[in-house]
């Protein structure tokens, strides 16, 4: 996973570049999670959403929501024929935890991170930032909109 800047080329370049931000949440902790993504294309103005994610997975906690998420969001752009990607996202813990700066200590998280880090390698660049909450409102609305359905549901 190379972190080299994705911003010295124009915009269009045959390269292409997309923005994915990642959000992931449970009611309780653990509880019923889920999950939302979206992915932009930042050559268009305004940025135009290319791709979403919005899916219960069950029963688990908010970090390995947030895992999920951002691996769901990655492998979106992945299908759309990205080669670079800037992943955004409001979990501290694994925006850090991806940029190697903080251990991983919950056994459970450990696969999450391995398979976040291949999902990431098929990739000529990444850049992972951490943005707060009301930045991610898109995504954050994904994993409410799900969440909700799969109440009403039931």
């Amino acid at each position: 996973m190379s972190q080299s800047s994705l911003f010295d080329d124009a915009p269009g370049a045959a390269n292409p570049v997309l923005d994915v931000f990642f959000d992931g949440g449970a009611r309780g902790n653990p509880g019923p999670a889920a999950i939302g993504a979206v992915v932009f294309d930042p050559a268009t103005d305004p940025p135009r959403v290319v791709a979403t994610v919005s899916q219960v997975i069950g029963e688990t906690t908010n970090n390995v929501a947030e895992y999920r998420a951002l691996i769901a969001g990655v492998e979106a752009a992945a299908r759309l024929g990205a080669r670079r990607v800037r992943v955004h996202g409001d979990s501290m813990l694994v925006v850090q935890q991806l940029r190697g700066k903080w251990k991983v200590k919950s056994e459970h998280l450990k696969p999450l991170l391995a398979e976040a880090k291949r999902a990431l390698a098929s990739f000529d660049a990444v850049e992972i930032e951490h943005v707060r909450r009301e930045e991610n409102i898109d995504a954050d609305a994904l994993v409410n909109a799900a969440l909700d359905a799969a109440m009403d549901a039931q």
